[in-house]
This record gives C-alpha cells, structure tokens and sequence, in this order.
C-alpha cells in the first residue's frame, strides 16, 4: 500500500512532495512539560517539508503535544500524515486508547493506527483472538477513524513476520540500520513479507538511539540516515531534540544521495563485531 504522505497536499506548492522522513516519537517529544521546545521541533519539522509524524499512547506527553500544535495550526493537520499507536491488546481497551489519543491530538481521524510493540507469539494469539485488539482497529478503518492500519516490533522478526503474513495489515514498523543489515531477520524476512503482501514499511531504530554515532568511525547521523532510506522502504522516522537535529534529519533526506556499495561495505563491517549487543532493542536473543 502506498501511504500518501508524500503526495503533494500543501496548495502553495502543489507540486513538490513532502520528504522521506518523519519526525519520530522520541526525543524531545517523549517528554512531560516541555511545550515550547517540542513544538519548535514539531514547527521545524514542517518547515523542513516533512508530514509524517509519529506518535504513541506511550511516548509520554507527545500526543499532547501535537494536539497543542494542531489546534494552533487547523489548516496544517489537513496536510500532514499524522500516525499513532496502542500497545493495548484488548479491543476495548485498544479502543479506549483510541478515543484518548483523538482527544489528546485535537483531532478526529488519525491517517495511521498502529498495533504496537509486538514481541510475542502469545501477544499476537490475544491481538488476533475473539475480542482482541485486531477487532478495534480493522473496526475503526471500516468506520473511517482512521486511514490505514498497521504494526510496529523491534524485539523478534518471526513474530513481526507473522503478524505481516497473517494480518490484513496496510503498513510495518521495522528497525532498520546497519545492525539489523548484519544481524539478519527484520531486513529480509519481515522487509520481504511486506514487500510481497504491498504494505507500506517504516524503517525506526535509525539512530540506534544515538548509540551508534562515533566521530572517530565516521558514523554521522547522515550516513545512517542515507543507510535506511537505500533500502526499500516507504519512510525512515528519527526522533529529535532540538530544530538542529530536525535540520539535519530533512537535509540527510533532500541532499544527500544513497551511500555507494563501497561506503554500506565499510559501514557494515564498522558494526559487524558488535552487531548482537548493539541491537539492544531486541531484548535477549
């Protein structure tokens, strides 16, 4: 499924699409009380060009936070790709959930509703069971709630991949950096069910959480940015802090072209000694 929030929508110009990243749900979104520094990344997130952003029930006050900034901005909401997320797997309590964040965003519709955080094979038998959290959102797609559906998981790829294969799904949220490239499970064998089923897939985890930036290796926010968006991907979201981060994460989108094989080469053997520990995401395994 090809998500739209890339499609031109903004009629002052209506020709140049919005980019291939989204403002992801950490940093300083992931916060209580900091109003007016996250809405002056969410502000220059926009400016920058990008419409997709991201949000969880999870992630601290960032549903209030975009619910400040569209209620100040009407007209923008109309052209933005707004996603969120519940990790309930009940359908009322997925349903609640919903009717929280709606509240929250000031907003009636989300463009995406996504099952979250998915690690294992008990989660998914109860999300898909009688009266589970499948029901809720399959429900509120029907009923225009919300625009399309999808799953996010960074813990184990054969759960992630089951829920892509077995679900009427419309997108996935995936890591996707250099580890995983080494590792192996979420960039091939989920990335490949999505691709073989349409679903849109959002790449996260870019940034290792900044753990994997390193100066002295030449890992820049640049290069692994530049790295998740060669692969097929739909979009990569980053987490910001602060406009300078946002400006570097629209600039890594805009100008910079895909790392050659040589440079994925030198990238992945940067990582290759240290891949297990540093997916740190995954848990165990």
């Amino acid at each position: 499924m090809a998500l739209n929030f890339t499609d031109p929508k903004d009629p002052a110009d209506p020709t140049t699409p919005a980019l291939r990243v989204g403002l992801g749900g950490e940093g300083i979104l992931r916060t209580h009380g900091h109003d007016g520094e996250a809405l002056a990344v969410i502000e220059e997130a926009w400016n920058q060009g990008i419409r997709y952003f991201d949000c969880a029930r999870a992630y601290a006050g960032s549903e209030s936070y975009y619910g400040l900034f569209w209620e100040h901005h009407p007209e923008r909401r109309a052209m933005a790709f707004q996603a969120g997320k519940s990790a309930m797997r009940t359908r009322a309590e997925a349903f609640q959930d919903l009717e929280t964040t709606l509240k929250n965003m000031h907003t009636e519709r989300l463009d995406l509703w996504q099952i979250h955080d998915v690690r294992t094979m008990d989660e998914c038998r109860t999300i898909e069971g009688s009266g589970g959290a499948l029901e809720a959102f399959l429900k509120a797609k029907a009923s225009g709630r919300v625009g399309a559906i999808g799953v996010t998981g960074h813990h184990d790829p054969r759960v992630l991949t089951y829920a892509v294969e077995n679900w009427p799904l419309d997108a996935v949220m995936m890591p996707v950096n250099p580890v995983e490239a080494v590792i192996g499970g979420f960039l091939d064998e989920t990335l490949e069910a999505a691709r073989r089923r349409n679903l849109a897939v959002i790449g996260m985890k870019v940034l290792g959480a900044g753990e994997y930036l390193s100066e002295s290796a030449g890992v820049t926010p640049e290069t692994l940015i530049r790295f998740a968006l060669s692969q097929p991907v739909t979009a990569a979201v980053v987490g910001c802090s602060t406009p300078a981060h946002v400006r570097t994460l629209a600039a890594s989108a805009k100008n910079f072209p895909p790392p050659t094989e040589s440079e994925t080469s030198r990238l992945l053997q940067t990582f290759r000694p240290y891949a297990r520990r540093l997916a740190f995401y995954r848990g165990a395994f």
